[in-house]
């Protein structure tokens, strides 16, 4: 009986040394784990916290959803143009030689302002005929106030008078078409003081950048070919095709949404200020024009535009920019901010990519802010951070 107590003492004893052995192991790992280095990221599903350093990495801006009128749209491609009512080439009125330059590509210049000076013997012998009428005009006009002395005097008969008169309107005559041919030449009657009757300076016609300059110091200008190239980029002008079902469902005065393939992730809005009158016959296409606002200088004639128009009748929508929108976890998300280096992951219902934005159908309110630049580094850390937890639980299995 004794023997058998201290056996079973024994065994008890043996149990507990063993189960506190045990109780120690299970804890080791937990306080490795607690300790261990890792991300600062979150397991919460639906939350990612990044480190400072990692914040720095992300360059992380930020928008808010906005409400547009939404409903039927088209979305038309087209291409940015200059606005022709503020636009000028400007070509030599005659053969001429250039000797001085006065504006560069890219300058700003107002109206009336030198553009190049350019040397012609044409202009000078325009410059000479006027001259000459005008010395007829006046040796005329001399004549006949003698003559009409002298015929109030008795002395010369009332024809010689009337024949002066007739003198008098030829010269004038020759005077006037002689300065329209000038005027005609888009000279001056007379040459600017310190330059020759030969000189003729080109001058801006509107106040705007210079676009192009196709001439250069000593070269023969060509009247059939502009010299420059000037126009107003403050407004400018999209020029979309839109199929002629469409087209008659469009409204002048329209928003148009645009955006460019050229700067990725931005919207743009304009007007529609014209609707064509007439269908391409080989695109079946109406050309309709979009007024677009430059105030920033950011848009260039020639630049690829995407434009999505209202058709019909317009409700209200939410949209947010499409680089705000990113595939977690087999749903669509976006990201919004908690606090510098917390966001919250919010799955959204997605609808249509409209001009570099994406509907959004549900998730969302009106001013709410979210992630833009930044979304997809932020669902790749995500991710990352998702399989290290998957990494770890197997290996405490």
């Amino acid at each position: 009986m004794t023997y058998i107590t201290r056996t079973s003492i024994g065994f008890v004893l043996m149990l507990g040394v063993a189960g506190c052995g045990r109780k120690e192991e299970l804890k080791e790992p937990a306080a490795r784990t607690a300790s261990s280095p890792g991300s600062e990221q979150k397991r919460a599903d639906n939350i990612v916290r990044v480190s400072e350093e990692m914040l720095r990495d992300l360059r992380i801006t930020t928008s808010t959803v906005e409400q547009h009128r939404g409903g039927d749209a088209s979305s038309l491609l087209g291409e940015l143009g200059v606005n022709l009512n503020a636009y000028a080439e400007v070509s030599a009125p005659l053969p001429a030689r250039v000797v001085s330059l006065r504006a560069v590509e890219g300058q700003m210049v107002r109206t009336g302002e030198p553009l190049a000076t350019l040397e012609s013997g044409e202009l000078a012998k325009a410059r000479g005929d006027l001259a000459t009428a005008e010395a007829r005009r006046e040796l005329a006009q001399r004549a006949l106030d003698r003559k009409r002395g002298l015929n109030a005097e008795k002395i010369v008969p009332t024809r010689e008078v009337q024949e002066a008169e007739n003198e008098t309107i030829a010269a004038e005559a020759q005077v006037r078409a002689a300065r329209a041919a000038l005027q005609a030449l888009g000279a001056p009657d007379h040459a600017s003081e310190g330059t020759s009757a030969s000189t003729l300076v080109l001058r801006s016609p509107v106040t705007g950048v210079v676009l192009e300059r196709t001439l250069a110091l000593g070269q023969t200008a060509d009247p059939s070919k502009p010299l420059f190239r000037i126009g107003d980029l403050s407004t400018l002008w999209l020029t979309v095709h839109a199929f002629e079902r469409d087209a008659v469902r469009l409204a002048n005065g329209a928003t148009a949404r645009i955006s460019f393939a050229a700067l990725p992730g931005r919207t743009f809005e304009g007007k529609v200020t014209l609707i064509g009158q007439n269908v391409d016959v080989n695109s079946r296409t109406v050309a309709v024009r979009i007024d677009m606002p430059n105030r920033d200088r950011l848009l260039r004639p020639g630049m690829s535009a995407t434009a999505w128009l209202p058709v019909g009748e317009q409700g209200t929508m939410l949209a947010v920019p499409a680089a705000a929108v990113q595939r977690v976890r087999d749903r669509w998300c976006v990201f919004i901010p908690r606090d510098n280096r917390t966001f919250e992951i919010r799955p959204v219902g997605r609808g249509r990519d409209i001009a570099g934005e994406v509907e959004i159908l549900s998730g969302v309110r009106v001013g709410e802010p979210i992630v833009v630049d930044g979304a997809f580094l932020l669902k790749a850390e995500t991710e990352r951070s998702a399989a290290d937890g998957e990494h770890g639980e197997r290996h405490d299995d």
